[in-house]
């Protein structure tokens, strides 16, 4: 039976939301640890994000990638006591997601890898759960790309506008992520290029689809 791990990027420069949070005035704070409340519990961001990667089914090792701001996020990690929650940090800092994604699943040794960034809390459990499902039911793991769909659900015919979250073959994944740093959009249509099968899958809820990178969305999601 394969065996999958997660690997949650947490390690970006947070430019956009800084700069939002200055031209309003707001204290800066890094948005990986903004509140999220609702009736049933208060946590940050990332700390929503972690706890619906280990709540989905199968995972039995989650690795967080840290490098700016390490500092601000790790004490929000902290409070979370899993066995499975592992941290690695960047050595240089200074580096893009490609190569934080690289550093994470050098650290697992897990089958699949279900990538997730840090700023994705509105990912459901369930869908995660599809994403792995989809990837291991697949005719080929080895050669599948299972991801949140942007436009289409069930397989694609084109990667443009992919990105996080994701699941893949971890070995395959470190052969195109090796001596890159670039967007990972990039190098998700390489390897559609290549003649891997990609799978949208449909979200739970409309917000899965939204990415926090500005103060605007964080507002649209509490």
């Amino acid at each position: 039976m394969l065996t999958v791990s997660a690997v949650i990027t947490a390690a970006g420069k947070n430019s956009r939301m800084r700069k939002d949070q200055e031209e309003r005035n707001i204290p800066l704070q890094n948005k990986l640890t903004l509140p999220l409340k609702s009736k049933e519990y208060s946590n940050t961001i990332i700390e929503t994000t972690i706890h619906n990667v280990l709540n989905t089914e199968n995972i039995h090792e989650c690795i967080v990638v840290l490098g700016h701001y390490s500092e601000e996020i790790l004490p929000f990690i902290n409070n979370i006591q899993d066995d499975r929650l592992k941290i690695v940090k960047n050595d240089p800092i200074d580096v893009g997601l490609s190569l934080s994604l690289l550093n994470g699943l050098q650290n697992i040794s897990s089958d699949i890898a279900l990538c997730v960034t840090g700023d994705q809390p509105t990912v459901s459990t369930k869908t995660f759960n599809s994403i792995i499902n989809t990837i291991l039911n697949s005719n080929n793991p080895k050669k599948t790309i299972s991801v949140l769909r942007r436009i289409k659900i069930g397989k694609l015919d084109t990667a443009k506008g992919l990105g996080m979250p994701f699941a893949a073959d971890r070995k395959e994944l470190i052969k195109y992520l090796k001596d890159k740093d670039d967007n990972l959009n990039s190098i998700l249509r390489e390897i559609f290029a290549d003649g891997f099968d990609f799978y949208g899958v449909e979200e739970n809820h409309p917000n899965e689809l939204i990415n926090i990178n500005h103060y605007s969305e964080y507002e649209s999601i509490l």
